[in-house]
């Protein structure tokens, strides 16, 4: 079995509500996808958001990647050569790693079909139930608070607050929510690189001497700021989750070396897909230290190849993929199921998506 032509097509998702970090505000996931067709007339799919505030990609790079460096490379190589189709995606152009992480899980999805296994049980099996988190946007704190609640009434256990925008304001955004939501609910907070580093101290450190009870901190200050992460990773005591400054398994080994991080934050869209998150995860498992499997503002069909991966290895224990449930309608068909804060896997072949809206 070849590959013998890959597809381009567009989604557009209108979100719940509009999606607000310290970096951007969103109303729509507007995002790429792909269909691999193969000699036989067996087909695997992709997507891809364009996030270019963090991974540069855009729609128009996404699909000129595609089209005009991906596909050339990989038409005509057997699907039995995974090794050298993705050697080959990986090569064909640098960077551009949502492109390559559409093509990527399309290619895991045509792998898993032909062996007639759900991605996740052929990625290693760990588990068939993944909870997510749900993300609260950035807002006035009566609107945080209010959605916070509305989050935890229907049924999530753990909130991820976006802060990052006005200094210690964000302590009392945390306080006001945790005093809103009670003790038992887990609060993630994710400030997108909001912060310096001595800022992010002060914050964290204010937060802890109120008993707010974090579950970790996330990604609180920029992305290259290695010398800043390991600053603030050793002057608090909550765990600090480097989000954006891990892209690639070196970038993973640079930061646990340096003590930057206390975990890892892998999503698709940063690594080029599953094969290359699968040596960040065991970089981590090498090193002892715990993952969480994220996604950006993303449609069903790329968060559930996460979820896959999330539901095969047991160095994730942490899990962000609310995509679909931030989403006005699901326009995709098959899958695994999103009940509230669990995704249940698909016992069918693939990721399980049997209809993208966007191809013919």
């Amino acid at each position: 079995m070849f590959i013998k032509n890959i597809e381009i097509g567009e989604i557009f998702i209108p979100l719940a509500r509009p999606f607000k970090t310290a970096l951007r505000t969103v109303n729509n996931v507007e995002d790429i996808v792909i269909k691999i067709e193969t000699d036989t007339g067996l087909t695997g799919f992709g997507e891809a958001p364009p996030t270019a505030v963090i991974t540069g990609d855009t729609k128009g790079s996404i699909v000129t990647a595609v089209r005009d460096f991906i596909t050339p490379a990989l038409v005509g190589m057997e699907l039995d050569n995974l090794d050298g189709i993705f050697n080959k995606l990986n090569t064909c152009i640098v960077k551009n790693t949502s492109a390559k992480a559409a093509v990527d899980m399309a290619v895991y999805d045509l792998y898993a079909k032909q062996h007639n296994t759900p991605l996740y049980k052929l990625l290693g099996g760990n588990k068939n139930l993944v909870e997510t988190d749900i993300t609260i946007s950035v807002n006035p704190i009566p609107e945080m608070v209010a959605d916070s609640l509305d989050a935890v009434n229907h049924g999530f256990n753990i909130l991820k607050i976006k802060v990052g925008k006005e200094g210690l304001m964000d302590v009392e955004r945390i306080r006001a929510i945790r005093e809103a939501v009670g003790s038992e609910i887990k609060i993630r907070v994710d400030a997108n690189q909001g912060w310096n580093a001595k800022q992010a101290v002060q914050i964290i450190t204010a937060m802890e001497e109120k008993g707010l009870n974090i579950e970790l901190v996330e990604q609180p200050v920029s992305a290259h700021d290695f010398k800043g992460m390991q600053y603030v990773t050793s002057h608090v005591t909550t765990p600090i989750l480097a989000d954006e400054s891990v892209f690639s398994a070196e970038d993973a080994i640079n930061l646990i070396q340096k003590g930057g991080a206390d975990l890892i934050n892998i999503k698709l869209m940063k690594t080029g897909g599953i094969y290359n998150a699968l040596k960040i995860c065991d970089i981590a498992e090498i090193y002892g230290v715990e993952c969480m499997i994220g996604c950006m503002l993303e449609g069903k069909l790329s968060v559930s190849a996460a979820a896959h991966l999330a539901a095969a290895k047991g160095v994730i224990t942490k899990a962000d993929l609310d995509g679909p449930s931030l989403c006005k309608i699901d326009p995709f068909t098959g899958g695994p199921l999103y009940e509230e804060n669990l995704i249940r896997m698909n016992e069918t072949p693939g990721i399980g998506i049997i209809e993208v809206p966007g191809l013919n």
